[in-house]
């Protein structure tokens, strides 16, 4: 008996000894990592990259769950509506701060500083302004000379309103002059799709999403909204170096994962492990490399303030240059 009690003290020590996330089980089933917006965009296009890899780290299946609409709100409160238990998860980008800011609630009771638990803050990447081939431009003071010449207003595309691509192009507007009409559509990928077609002149994406469809000669990219100039398409300028002066606003994309309010710790915890494993992972790193994706793995807490910083910053570039949601 004696013995007995010996072995279950130890193997109750055993079990105390391990790490809150062992304890759980988590997970024991798929977890869903939603993106709210259409495959082919800046979000979807990065988890496809990691999904194979961060299914080895937590030894369960990922599935990528593209929930467009709404400006990327359809798929904010599928999230944050959803179950806290980890299964349900949604990796965000810029534009669910943008949101906040554009609209200051007024469309929606959505708000994910108290809606969601930051899990963490993931990588960032810049954009680009791309230009359809059968626009007569190679620089971006062509651009801004041939908008000029048009008729009518030029058209310029989006992945939505209060997207990142929607707000960076404002920038772009406010920061060179240049008139146009605003084209959203439900996500990065469509949006390029008809500015290969040459149904839209314009739009600024990620390079991540178009840098293949740059080296195929498919579209242009006049510049890049980095500081310095990407290594995944060197010959593009920056803006700043395309006589854009710099904005006071991020102008690259961010991106971070977020659950519903109410994530366990242990859960979290081993959350934050699987994605520092993947993204500290050398082969990952130069794959995300040829993107221009760089891993920049926060805390979920450090993620937290980054994302009021995010909102705040917006709400003043949106409401000092007046921009309205159409």
């Amino acid at each position: 008996m004696l013995t007995f009690v010996r072995s279950l003290a130890i193997a109750c020590l055993a079990f105390a000894a391990q790490p809150a996330s062992a304890q759980s089980g988590y997970p024991d089933k798929p977890i869903h990592l939603i993106v709210a917006f259409v495959p082919g965009g800046a979000t979807d296009t990065f988890a496809r990259q990691i999904s194979n890899d961060l299914q080895a780290a937590l030894g369960q299946p990922v599935v990528i769950e593209n929930k467009p609409g709404a400006g990327g709100y359809l798929a904010w409160n599928h999230v944050a509506t959803s179950d806290p238990d980890g299964y349900t998860l949604l990796l965000a980008e810029n534009a669910v701060a943008i949101s906040q800011a554009l609209y200051k609630k007024s469309k929606s009771n959505f708000d994910p500083l108290t809606q969601y638990d930051a899990v963490a803050g993931l990588a960032a990447s810049p954009s680009a302004l791309i230009v359809a081939n059968s626009v007569p431009v190679r620089t971006v003071a062509e651009l801004l000379a041939h908008a000029k010449t048009v008729p009518q207003k030029i058209n310029y595309a989006s992945a939505g309103i209060g997207s990142v691509s929607h707000l960076n192009f404002e920038v772009f507007r406010d920061k060179t002059g240049m008139d146009g009409v605003h084209v959203p559509y439900k996500g990065g990928g469509q949006a390029i799709g008809d500015v290969i077609a040459g149904h839209v002149p314009m739009t600024i994406t990620s390079v991540q999403a178009v840098k293949g469809l740059v080296e195929s000669g498919k579209v242009k990219a006049l510049a890049v909204t980095s500081p310095t100039r990407s290594p995944a398409m060197p010959d593009v300028p920056t803006m700043q170096e395309a006589g854009v002066p710099a904005a006071d606003v991020e102008l690259r994309f961010w991106f971070a994962i977020f659950g519903p309010k109410g994530l366990p710790d242990p859960v979290k915890a081993r959350l934050s492990q699987a994605f520092a494993k993947v993204l500290g992972n050398l082969a990952v790193r130069e794959r995300l490399a040829k993107l221009d994706i760089t891993p920049d793995v926060i805390s979920g807490p450090a993620m937290h303030r980054k994302l009021e910083s995010e909102i705040r910053n917006w709400t003043r570039f949106i409401d000092a240059k007046g921009i309205k949601a159409e």
